[in-house]
Order: C-alpha cells, then sequence, then structure tokens
C-alpha cells in the first residue's frame, strides 16, 4: 500500500476511468449496520480537486449512505481495476448530502462533464477526501465492461417529481437503522 499527499493526475485518470466504484460508510458506535454500496453509470463521477471529489447519488432502494453522512459524514470510496494493470485506490474522507434546495447544488452538477439524465437525482454527494492510498489489486479478477445498465434511468423517467418525492418519503426516510435521512 502506498499513501500519497493528494489526488494527483494519475490517480485522478485512474479514478475517473473507471466504471464502478463501492461506497462504505456506517454508523457512529458499535450498534448499527456498516454498508458498501456499488455505484456506476458514466459521467457521474467527478474529481473536484486535489483532495475533493463528488459522485450524484441517484433514487435507490434505501438511503444508508445518506443518513450515516447526515449521523458522522465518514465514508470511503474504493476504485477497482477490472481489466489492465491491478490496481486499487480507496479515498477516505468526510461527506455531506447536497440536494436541490442546498445551496451550491447548481455549481456541484456543473462539475460533471456529462451526467446521464438527472431526472432521477436526489443529491450530489460532496467529499473532503483526507487519506489517499493505492495498493495492488492482485487478487481483483480480470472482467469486461460491456457498458451502462439504462435501468435506472428508465425508472426514474417513468415517475413524476412528485412520485419521486413520493417515492423517498415511503422508501428513504431512513436507515434499516432508523436514523434519518431524506423528509
Amino acid at each position: 500500500m502506498k499513501l500519497h499527499d493528494i489526488i494527483d493526475s494519475r490517480l485522478r485518470e485512474f479514478i475517473v476511468s473507471q466504471p464502478m466504484f463501492f461506497v462504505a460508510t456506517a454508523p457512529t458506535g458499535a450498534q448499527g449496520h456498516v454498508n458498501v454500496s456499488p455505484k456506476g453509470m458514466t459521467g457521474t463521477f467527478a474529481v473536484l480537486g486535489e483532495l475533493r471529489v463528488a459522485y450524484l447519488d441517484f433514487h435507490g432502494s434505501g438511503a444508508e449512505t445518506t443518513a450515516h453522512l447526515r449521523e458522522n459524514g465518514r465514508i470511503t470510496l474504493m476504485f477497482c481495476a477490472f481489466d489492465g494493470k491491478p490496481n486499487i485506490v480507496r479515498l477516505y474522507g468526510t461527506g455531506r448530502v447536497v440536494t436541490a434546495t442546498d445551496p451550491g447544488y447548481a455549481e456541484l452538477l456543473a462539475s460533471f462533464a456529462a451526467p446521464p439524465d438527472l431526472h432521477g437525482l436526489r443529491s450530489v454527494i460532496d467529499i473532503d477526501v483526507h487519506r489517499v492510498s493505492d495498493s495492488c489489486g492482485y487478487a481483483v479478477p480480470l472482467m469486461t465492461y460491456e457498458g451502462d445498465r439504462d435501468l435506472l434511468t428508465r425508472w426514474s423517467s417513468r415517475r413524476s417529481d412528485e412520485d419521486l418525492a413520493e417515492y423517498r418519503r415511503k422508501k428513504n426516510k431512513a436507515s434499516i437503522d432508523g436514523l434519518p435521512a431524506f423528509d
């Protein structure tokens, strides 16, 4: 494992070229569930600076990341090379949930070069990175990327803004441990 002071150009290139990454968060204390979520879709991740990144958070079946970030802000992102030279990059940081009604939301959205249809977007996760590391990734399997799934964007396109707000109230109000997520 190697520690890095910043996300330099080599690490940035590696990170933005990965079609999938993993997000890990956990509630405060010994109780509660640690959560790991796979993320993807072209155009949904951005390196905003040497120690700042963000990703687009679309509607999903749960809201663990949001609930955990609102409680304590702790977050780790992991990027794995599934083709080419083996590598794993981890970004450890403090994240915040930025919704459409928050100051800076439009500015954050402008940081994403070519995002997909934003209709199903519920927030942007903005992360201040305090630790950057990479490791060998020798045990990560070689896999072929076939493309992004369009199921999430198709699902959201069939729902109005009011439908999505109702979905958040029903399915994304709290984490599985009862922590508040979305109003």
